[in-house]
């Protein structure tokens, strides 16, 4: 009987984390990638300040249009600033933005699709009424427009970015609130005499979390992307503060040809957020996903 016990308990001891982990990543090496990615673009903008030799907003007349040395790693642009330091610490802007973008928006979206979901009738319809005139505007344009008509800065920005997130987070959300109050268990929880918001934030919400954890991953990316672009306008965060994308827009075709590493490695930086957050969003779908289980 010990003996039974014993390889009964066996395989349970073997699910340990670090197993766990080891399985992950044999079966999404990709996802692991993309994580690696991201948690080396998050130590650079904490570290901005300790890899970074010189001051991202100096400016060195004389040392214009260097390329990359020694000295400076990616050269330097035509004020004479160090496109490495502005690269790194341009990393803490377009990283805060685009995380701070997607929980706000994605978060704000999801609660509002969960309420409009499971109450459904009149509200549902007016709300998904507005949702549907939000998604009437291509992502960038109506970024465009709120930065436009409220200025730019780092909050507005933030707040441009996370209004075209929502959309999609309120969808996805409130379809899963959709189904899942048809179920046994709500219909108990309600006949016992719950509260409508106890049922919702006790019974219906938990089994939002995995699509509002998957939308809020991919959204990461489409995030970086759309502040980048802002700043290609001219509408992203004012200068001298250094961002991806303003410094995309300061390496116009005049300096092209001139001095191609001021577009190079922002535009670099760019793709490596972007292909490290739809990785690692793709890998966290895979894994949350129950019609995906049991797929390598």
């Amino acid at each position: 009987m010990s003996l039974r016990a014993g390889a009964t308990d066996a395989p349970a001891r073997a699910r340990t984390p670090s197993s766990f982990v080891w399985d992950f990543a044999r079966r999404k090496p990709m996802g692991v990638l993309g994580a690696v990615i991201v948690c080396f673009l998050l130590l650079t903008a904490v570290f901005a300040d300790r890899i970074t030799v010189h001051k991202p907003e100096q400016v060195r007349a004389a040392q214009r249009f260097r390329p990359p040395s020694q000295m400076h790693w990616f050269g330097t642009d035509d004020f004479g600033r160090d496109v490495f330091s502005r690269v790194a610490h341009g990393a803490r802007i377009s990283l805060r933005i685009g995380i701070t973008a997607v929980l706000l928006g994605t978060t704000a979206g999801a609660l509002i699709g969960l309420v409009s979901g499971y109450l459904g009738g009149r509200t549902d319809l007016m709300v998904q009424r507005v949702m549907d005139g939000l998604m009437a505007f291509p992502t960038l344009v109506l970024a465009l427009a709120v930065v436009a008509a409220v200025g730019a800065s780092v909050r507005n920005v933030i707040i441009a970015v996370g209004l075209t997130l929502a959309p999609a987070a309120n969808r996805l959300v409130r379809s899963v609130a959709l189904s899942v109050r048809e179920t046994p268990f709500v219909m108990a929880a309600r006949a016992l005499g719950g509260s409508q918001w106890r049922v919702v934030f006790r019974h219906v919400l938990p089994n939002c979390l995995a699509p509002y954890l998957v939308i809020a991953t991919a959204n990461l990316g489409s995030a970086i992307v759309a502040e980048a672009s802002l700043g290609f306008l001219g509408l992203g965060v004012p200068p001298p503060t250094p961002a991806w994308g303003s410094m995309l827009s300061g390496a116009t075709q005049t300096y092209l040809f001139r001095a191609p590493w001021m577009a190079i490695y922002p535009g670099l930086a760019i793709s490596l957020a972007v292909f490290g957050f739809n990785m690692l969003g793709d890998a966290v779908r895979d894994l949350l996903d129950p019609r995906l289980k049991g797929r390598g």
